[in-house]
């Protein structure tokens, strides 16, 4: 890596914690590589009904003052449990309240150093386009639709190691009180072009975190960025792994699936920027058949059911 990117890094990072030590431990070695001059941590409290939890959170909270660098450290633990969805929403509501921009990691989601220098050039470069919601350190192509530059636009978020800017984040609704609104006058139409099987994925997903019946924060960013026409940037290749799939997390529960333990790939610096703002057609086409399908949707809710039945 050029000493000069390793010199200049300069971006807050913000790190989401709870109850795995192991996992944080992995991505806090990574953040103390990179030496970021202010760390911004959220933290979820134990729940009531796992006991455990107590010293899971306590022993996961520790690692943050292993900070050994000059580093702003700003803290925003929770006592009680408020659950992923809102102790991520109002933890990030607190982050731009603090920063104007923000690499945010949560504890499962293990990045190449070379996504800490992508997501800041990227930053900075779009800071004042309002086109642009977030930046993506996640690839989920598989070596399909080759992208010839550093990165591409579409239309979907990714979250596993990402960044944005307060300007983005302040569209964001945790209840999508616009939900009805856009339903009613057929705006999933125009997105998808009346078509009909993903028009439906998108109507279930959203209907079903709007009844908080999934508790997660991500669809919420996802439809406000929609309702903003809104672009996300993501990178040629893979710069980020997610290590948190298994029985002990709140929605990826398969742990042999395909986007479990992605491999961490290099970029090529300076970065290559594409001459003109607009998605990749193919490459969201791709995503959505495979990662936004149906037939996905019904995986899921067969393994809910199977660990509940248990």
């Amino acid at each position: 890596m050029n000493q000069n990117l390793k010199e200049n890094f300069r971006t807050p990072v913000t790190f989401i914690i709870f109850n795995r030590p192991d996992t944080t431990a992995k991505v806090f070695e990574v953040i103390r590589a990179m030496q970021p001059p202010k760390l911004l941590c959220i933290a979820d409290g134990p729940r009531l009904n796992h006991p455990s939890d107590i010293e899971k959170c306590t022993e996961t909270r520790k690692i943050i003052d292993q900070v050994d660098w000059d580093c702003q450290v700003l803290k925003n633990f929770s006592d009680v449990n408020l659950g992923l969805k809102k102790r991520v929403s109002s933890g990030l509501d607190w982050v731009f309240d603090t920063v104007d921009e923000s690499i945010i990691l949560e504890d499962d989601c293990l990045p190449g150093e070379d996504f800490f220098y992508y997501a800041q050039e990227l930053l900075e470069k779009y800071r004042y386009d309002t086109r642009i919601m977030s930046i993506s350190g996640n690839n989920f192509q598989f070596g399909r639709n080759q992208i010839i530059d550093s990165y591409y636009f579409s239309r979907y978020f990714h979250c596993w190691g990402w960044a944005t800017w307060k300007r983005a984040w302040k569209y964001y609704d945790i209840h999508m009180k616009l939900l009805p609104e856009t339903l009613q006058n057929d705006y999933l139409n125009s997105i998808f072009s009346n078509s009909s099987k993903h028009i439906k994925y998108w109507e279930d997903i959203f209907k079903r975190a709007y009844n908080d019946g999934i508790k997660t924060w991500d669809y919420q960013f996802l439809f406000s960025s929609w309702v903003q026409n809104g672009l996300h940037i993501l990178p040629r290749v893979n710069l980020v792994s997610n290590l948190g799939f298994g029985n002990q997390s709140t929605n990826t529960l398969d742990k042999n699936n395909k986007l479990s333990n992605l491999k961490i790939n290099s970029l090529s610096f300076p970065l290559t920027h594409p001459n003109i703002v607009m998605r990749n057609f193919h490459a969201d086409e791709y995503t959505q058949n495979t990662i936004f399908s149906l037939s996905m949707i019904n995986k899921i809710k067969s393994r809910i059911k199977n660990i509940i039945s248990i």
